[in-house]
């Protein structure tokens, strides 16, 4: 029975859907949702607030600052709450109503840009903001997400050995591209190991990440506007982009299974099961990480009248039924494995 006595001492790990039944491939959902902020976001945010305390960075009239599109936000406010720091949020238009009172209720202060660089985006304006905070106030200290090597240390220390704890005989591995820090975590680790593993990075379309037109998005956490500084193309095999409206169908499809994730993971999972149609190979073992759960989302993503206006009415067709008789690509779910020793952590 875990006891705990600071919020982000609990995560669970151990936690995958098999998604087998729904999408019609043999696909293992990651669920990293499980934790008091919500979000796989905890576990970055945990790392890089411990580096900047070894550092020393640290002081009683430090004021933590950070961009975030949400779920960072929440796991920095949670743990600025619980070792009783400051933290300011900087974040703009998207971010979902209960994701920024859920900061403000955990007393953080947040901050919403209103308008676009020309060339950055939402993201531009957030960073110009935070760059000149921090010029004009010593004690502000920016943890930047999208340049701290901590942000995929600790998935390279984490997720990634949990996975290869559960599938010790691991193909695919799909991993959302917001900052990278997932996908650069995970995809180190699994360089390292003891046999290939293809790194499938999932993206949004509109975004830069990997090159491409900068587009209009709408639901927040994948994609970039600016390319990321954390990602090196040379560990990613295959890249699979997302349009919005998939995201949508995604979530939704699992919602009426009675699992409600985030729009994150709808992307994940949109872009998973694409690849699995296109790639019609046997007897593989393939995980998508789902990086959030969907409470969050009630107002948007789940919102009929949301969805439809920026969608159309289409987006929320009924899913055509699986075929019963034909039986689902890839093997049977695989027996619960013996915990393994931590390669390269």
């Amino acid at each position: 029975m875990p006891v705990i006595s600071a919020p982000y001492a609990f995560n669970e790990e151990e936690l995958y859907v098999d998604l087998r039944s729904i999408f019609g491939h043999s696909l293992f959902l990651k669920c990293e949702g499980f934790n008091f902020a919500g979000s796989i976001k905890l576990k970055a945010a945990t790392e890089m607030v411990e580096s900047a305390e070894r550092a020393g960075d640290l002081g009683p009239e430090t004021t933590l600052v950070e961009s975030s599109s949400g779920n960072l936000g929440v796991a920095l406010s949670m743990i600025a709450a619980s070792k009783g720091y400051r933290f300011l949020c900087v974040t703009d238009s998207r971010c979902n109503l209960a994701t920024r009172l859920m900061m403000e209720a955990l007393g953080s202060q947040v901050h919403v840009v209103a308008d676009q660089e020309s060339n950055g985006g939402f993201l531009g304006a957030r960073l110009a903001y935070i760059r000149s905070l921090c010029a004009s106030d010593e004690r502000c200290l920016w943890l930047s997400q999208y340049t701290n090597p901590s942000n995929w240390q600790a998935h390279y220390r984490r997720t990634a050995p949990a996975i290869a704890r559960a599938f010790p005989r691991l193909d695919l591995l799909f991993v959302g591209a917001g900052t990278t820090g997932t996908l650069m975590g995970c995809a180190r680790y699994f360089r390292e190991w003891n046999r290939p593993v293809r790194i499938i990075a999932v993206d949004s379309v509109g975004s830069v990440t990997f090159g491409g037109t900068p587009g209009h998005r709408m639901i927040p956490g994948l994609g970039m506007s600016v390319q990321p500084p954390l990602l090196d193309e040379s560990y990613v095999d295959d890249v699979v982009q997302v349009e919005e409206a998939d995201t949508i169908r995604a979530c939704h499809r699992l919602a009426k299974r009675g699992f409600v994730f985030g729009g994150s993971t709808g992307t994940v999972v949109s872009g998973a099961t694409d690849w699995l149609t296109r790639h019609e190979e046997r007897e593989r073992t393939a995980v998508a990480i789902a990086p959030d759960l969907g409470e969050r989302y009630l107002d948007t993503v789940y919102h009929d009248n949301w969805v439809q206006d920026l969608y159309g009415e289409d987006v929320l067709a009924p899913d055509p039924p699986l075929d019963a008789d034909v039986a689902p690509l890839g093997p049977t779910p695989p027996e619960p494995q013996p915990r393994r020793r931590r390669h390269g952590a």
